[in-house]
């Protein structure tokens, strides 16, 4: 039972396990302790225990007594403590981690670790909720205005390996340098994204964190936990584990892209390669599209199946872009042969560049360091494609190539000695 006439803490503990009590103790001078012969299997013994007591920012659960009772408790705590951060102490258990995420357990801290790793767990749990707690970062021209209904702007590509990532980091920085505070960049490679890695970024919160909770209902909360990036960008970044990735469901995809489009003029949107439950609803959500293939037989072939679907679900938007990445003009396709064979008009050629090789290594985008490369140069005519021209005072605006169209697209070199036999692989 819980100790009413201890000081009151951020910490609850609930246990049936004195070891666990133990480990806490070393780290908490004051905590509630919620003391049980055996772990409840429901939260109402504890929420009326609660009664009139501070709501806990963490929760201390022992799941070394009965692991899956606790599991199921941390569950119902998660929806009936809405403000309390999950820890769940246990045993060491290959298979524990992702049922503890789907329980909605922030935190899995083992028995036999050091009292460092509950005290950082505990830290990092009362950051969040900290975070959650105060009001956004400051967003010029976002929120001192009301709701807006901003642009959702989403890269895919049918294989990886494409230079997705680089597309999106690159348009997401230079929307962002147009306008700081204004526009939001999501990793939704919710397995192995390197958003992060690409904006040189250590991000304290994840996509996960952005789901569940607090910031899964309110938007105040969820701009409190964003990622801030020199440009003036904010970003949510992929999990550190990819087992975290299972927590995340179609459904609240959707609604974090609803809820970023209300408080942001631009949402930008990093995909994991092909068309995952993820990826799909970004796209109920979108409102341009950029399709992106590399120029070569198997991501054309991947890129035509992919119209082919999108089309078949009426998941392509008005606004949509076909971009060839790593054009070659003098490569063993053309862009003829990409264009007959995906039965539409190729927008946007980006060349093969050094720069963007050092540029990820780095973690700066081209668009943000201004490096003079064919490159650069071919991004700010994309971006421009998507959100207009603009005046940039550091660099001066990009003129259209000598064969451009009035759209900005480079016209296609057709060459007449091309491989016939290389279109042929392509359609079959």
């Amino acid at each position: 039972m819980i100790d009413s006439t201890q000081v009151p803490a951020a910490v609850l503990l609930v246990s049936a396990s004195q070891a666990v009590e133990d480990l806490l103790a070393q780290v908490c001078a004051h905590y509630l302790p919620c003391r049980y012969d055996r772990i409840p299997e429901g939260a109402d013994l504890i929420v009326r225990q609660l009664a009139g007591l501070p709501s806990p920012d963490v929760i201390i659960l022992d799941g070394v007594s009965h692991p899956h009772v606790a599991l199921a408790l941390a569950a119902e705590l998660a929806a009936a403590v809405p403000t309390g951060m999950i820890i769940l102490v246990a045993e060491r258990d290959d298979d524990l981690a992702l049922p503890a995420l789907r329980a909605g357990v922030r935190d899995i801290v083992f028995l036999d670790s050091e009292v460092t790793e509950l005290r950082a767990a505990i830290d990092r749990a009362v950051r969040l909720r900290q975070a959650v707690g105060r009001p956004g970062p400051p967003s010029p021209g976002v929120d001192d205005r009301p709701r807006i209904d901003g642009r959702i702007v989403t890269v895919v590509s049918p294989k990886g390996g494409g230079g997705k990532t680089t597309v999106a980091t690159n348009i997401a920085v230079d929307l962002a340098q147009r306008s700081p505070g204004r526009t939001v960049l999501v990793d939704l490679d919710i397995q192995f994204g390197d958003v992060a890695s690409a904006l040189d970024l250590e991000p304290e919160y994840h996509l996960p964190d952005t789901v569940t909770g607090q910031p899964g209902r309110d938007p105040m909360a969820l701009k409190a936990i964003l990622t801030e990036h020199r440009t003036g960008l904010y970003a949510i970044c992929a999990p550190d584990s990819p087992v975290e990735a299972d927590q995340i469901g179609g459904d609240d995809v959707g609604q974090l892209l609803r809820t970023l489009a209300s408080e942001f003029e631009f949402v930008v949107v990093d995909t994991a390669p092909g068309l995952s439950e993820h990826t799909l609803s970004a796209l109920d959500e979108t409102t341009d599209l950029i399709l992106l293939s590399s120029m070569e037989v198997p991501g054309v072939r991947g890129l035509r199946k992919e119209l082919d679907t999108l089309s078949q679900l009426d998941l392509l938007p008005e606004r949509r872009r076909v971009v060839i990445n790593f054009a070659d003009p003098h490569g063993l396709l053309s862009i003829a042969d990409i264009e007959a064979t995906i039965h539409g008009t190729v927008d946007h050629q980006l060349p093969r560049s050094r720069a963007a090789v050092d540029a990820v290594n780095q973690g700066i985008p081209l668009l943000e360091s201004g490096v003079k490369d064919p490159l650069t140069k071919q991004l700010r005519i994309l971006v421009d494609a998507i959100a207009g021209p603009a005046a940039r005072s550091a660099t001066p605006a990009p003129r259209a190539d000598a064969r451009a169209g009035a759209a900005g697209r480079v016209k296609p070199r057709r060459a007449a000695n091309r491989w016939s036999r290389t279109r042929e692989l392509v359609v079959r």
